[in-house]
C-alpha cells in the first residue's frame, strides 16, 4: 500500500468547499474564529456599506488586538524567566557561608545566568578586603558620588571616568550604558554596576525592580562576613 502524502494533492477547488459547506451547515458553529477572517461583500453598489466597513474596522481591531495580546504574553514569560534567575540568586546568597561565596555567586549569576557582559561589585572599606574589590569611602564617593547621592539605580550612559571607576580601564572604554545601583542597609556600604557594550540598552526608562532587589538582598547578607565595611557621607 502507498500512503496518500498531502503535499501531493491537488488543492479543493470552490466547487468543493462549497459541496462541504453543504454537507455541513453546522461547520462555523464549531470554528467560529474563523468568521471574523471572512470576507463577505455586502452588496451596496459602488459605495462602501455601513456593515462592511464596520466588520472590516472589527477584523482590523483583532488583529491589533492579537499583537498585543502576543507581545504581552512575550514580556510575561520574560519576567517569568528573570524572576527565576532572582529567585535561585537570592537563595544562593541565603546559603553563602563566606564573603568569597557571597562576591562569586553574584558575579557568576550576572555573567552566566544573566548574559550580562560587564559586572562590577565593589565594597568600601578603609582596609583590603580578601577577596573581591575594595575601595575607601573617600575615594568612592570622590569618583562616583553623583551616582550614589540619590540612593536609587541610575540607568544610561555614564562618565568616561565613572566607566573606568566601577569597570576598570579596559572595560570601561567598551561599555556602552550602565545601571548602577548602592548597596544601601543601615549605613552605604557597596556599588553594583552592570554594563553593555549597547549605549541604549540600559535607558533612564529601563525597569530596575530585578537589579533593586538583588542589591537589597546583598546588602542585607554582606554585613555578616565583613565587618570593616563603612559608609559614605
Amino acid at each position: 500500500m502507498t500512503e496518500k502524502n498531502p503535499e501531493n494533492q491537488a488543492p479543493l477547488d470552490a466547487e468543493q468547499v462549497a459541496a462541504y459547506l453543504r454537507q455541513h451547515p453546522e461547520f462555523f458553529v464549531a470554528h467560529d474564529e474563523l468568521i471574523p477572517e471572512m470576507r463577505i461583500p455586502h452588496d451596496s453598489g459602488s459605495a462602501v456599506s455601513l456593515v462592511e466597513r464596520q466588520v472590516r474596522l472589527l477584523r482590523e481591531r483583532n488583529i491589533e488586538m492579537r499583537h498585543r495580546l502576543a507581545q504581552l504574553m512575550d514580556v510575561a514569560r520574560d519576567n517569568d524567566r528573570l524572576f527565576e534567575k532572582t529567585r535561585r540568586l537570592v537563595l544562593d546568597l541565603l546559603d553563602a557561608t563566606s564573603l568569597e561565596d557571597v562576591v562569586s555567586t553574584v558575579e557568576d549569576s550576572l555573567r552566566h545566568e544573566f548574559q550580562v557582559p560587564f559586572v562590577s561589585l565593589i565594597l568600601f572599606s578603609d582596609s583590603n578586603l580578601p577577596v573581591g574589590r575594595s575601595v575607601s569611602s573617600a575615594e568612592a564617593h570622590q569618583a562616583i558620588g553623583g551616582l550614589l547621592s540619590g540612593g536609587k539605580t541610575v540607568c544610561g550612559v555614564l562618565r568616561p571616568h565613572e566607566l573606568t571607576f566601577l569597570f576598570g580601564e579596559a572595560d570601561g572604554a567598551a561599555v556602552g550604558s550602565a545601571a548602577v545601583v548602592s548597596l544601601s542597609y543601615q549605613g552605604l556600604h557597596g556599588v553594583l554596576a552592570i554594563g553593555s557594550s549597547d549605549p541604549q540598552h540600559y535607558k533612564s526608562s529601563l525597569g530596575t525592580l530585578f537589579l533593586g532587589y538583588v542589591a537589597e538582598v546583598l546588602a542585607r547578607v554582606l554585613p555578616r562576613f565583613s565587618t570593616p565595611l563603612r559608609s559614605v557621607r
